[in-house]
């Protein structure tokens, strides 16, 4: 889609706008009264903002105005080979999401996660790369657990289990250390990573505001739903050993996730704090109640 149909030069593009952590940005950037450029592949219809629909495997078809600031809020992967395709002359920024993961599990025993974090590894250096070589100043961030209640990959499906069964099975006394961060936290920081100078050309962890065991994030998820904390211990061995019998209970699961609950996951806030005023909230997700039929 052209989206050279205005004259004004625009402040930001996001690209994932319907996304979790882009609905955010989107929000975040209206209140501060500015009208986005918003890239993604489903139409959407919100008159406060000017949605281009496109496809970042094909972005030679993608033509845009004028923009500054360029937050990247879908799969790096996929961005870095498109990226060039957005550089135009008034843009100074390029604020890209990550993922921690590509610092705690490069070697995970499960062939297919090993190969996806290798090429989000790949890609966060493409994307150095482009934009050193388009002098473009660019912010690399690496989240820790995402959760935004009722719409995350991570903390919901968790909830989801937990409702069902009312239970939750916890491998090898999860006492793993972990650092859950909320969608809209995440949205502020890369609004203020994105202006601030003492920021550019760097690499930032951002875990949440609170690093708890894997035990005590489970029992913060049972006190979101409001039901009591109900955990069974299982050796790593049983769990080994049952998991395939179990996995259809859990589905999007492998036996690897179930390990990690016993291994610390935690990083270091100091620099964002520092270099953008990174102050996330701190972990106490409130669930909905389930709807009901009459």
């Amino acid at each position: 889609m052209d989206g050279k149909t205005e004259t004004a030069e625009r402040s930001s593009l996001v690209i994932g706008g319907t996304g979790l952590v882009g609905t955010y940005i989107l929000d975040h950037l209206l209140q501060r009264g500015e009208r986005p450029l918003v890239l993604s592949r489903s139409a959407q219809d919100r008159p406060d903002v000017d949605w281009l629909r496109g496809d970042l495997e094909k972005p030679e078809t993608l033509n845009f105005p004028p923009f500054v600031t360029l937050y990247c809020t879908t799969d790096a992967i996929l961005v870095a080979p498109a990226l060039h395709h957005f550089f135009n002359p008034a843009l100074k920024r390029v604020v890209v999401f990550s993922s921690t993961s590509v610092i705690t599990k490069l070697d995970s025993e499960v062939a297919a996660e090993r190969e996806m974090l290798h090429a989000l590894a790949e890609a966060e250096q493409k994307i150095v790369e482009a934009c050193h070589d388009g002098n473009i100043g660019w912010t690399i961030l690496r989240p820790t657990l995402i959760y935004a209640e009722g719409r995350d990959i991570n903390i919901t499906p968790l909830s989801r289990l937990i409702r069902r069964f009312g239970f939750m099975p916890l491998v090898g006394g999860a006492q793993g250390m972990r650092q859950p961060v909320h969608a809209e936290d995440l949205a502020i920081g890369a609004i203020a990573a994105a202006a601030s100078p003492a920021a550019v050309n760097k690499f930032y962890c951002l875990p949440g505001g609170e690093t708890l065991s894997y035990r005590e994030m489970i029992g913060r998820i049972f006190d979101g739903l409001r039901l009591p904390r109900r955990t069974v211990s299982v050796p790593p061995a049983l769990w080994r050993a049952a998991f395939f019998v179990a996995k259809p209970l859990f589905p999007g699961t492998n036996v690897a996730m179930g390990l990690r609950m016993m291994q610390d996951m935690t990083f270091d806030a100091g620099p964002a704090i520092t270099d953008f005023g990174w102050n996330p909230r701190a972990f106490h997700p409130v669930f909905d109640e389930p709807s009901v039929n009459p």
